[in-house]
């Protein structure tokens, strides 16, 4: 399967409310940022196990360790949660700058570091999201 159908495959087995989210989240990301690579991961480690929920990537960057080693990435994710879904922009160094600049004007989410949790899209201010992205995901 290319990307693109794992991510349309992704959003389709959400249940139909998130399902909706997700759709309409994405098509948002792929406007703010338009011609960005697109990355699927399933959420499964080199052996097969199941590490972490899958993830819609947007976006390139190149990510660097304590160790010196590098790895690339994408800039912003979107992926299906327990109770929602989440937003994650990387490469954020200072850890208050999200939760302090959009924290409380975004809606009603959990804003960390590097992450913006919220049930429903109509929960958050969608237009406030995009500025978070194209603000700290340093899209060109």
């Amino acid at each position: 399967m290319t990307t693109e159908e794992q991510i349309t495959h992704y959003i389709s087995t959400q249940a139909e409310s998130k399902r909706r989210d997700m759709e309409a989240l994405h098509q948002y990301i792929l406007q703010v940022m338009p011609k960005c690579q697109l990355w699927f991961l399933d959420g499964k480690n080199d052996e097969g196990k199941t590490v972490s929920n899958p993830n819609i990537g947007y976006g390139f960057r190149t990510m660097k360790y304590a160790d010196g080693s590098t790895r690339d990435f994408y800039q912003v994710g979107l992926s299906a949660n327990t109770t929602g879904i989440s937003v994650y922009i990387l490469g954020i160094d200072d850890k208050t700058y999200l939760p302090q600049t959009y924290g409380e004007k975004i809606g009603k989410a959990s804003v960390t570091g590097y992450c913006i949790k919220f049930k429903t899209l109509k929960d958050i201010n969608i237009e406030v999201l995009g500025e978070a992205i194209r603000d700290r995901g340093q899209i060109k």
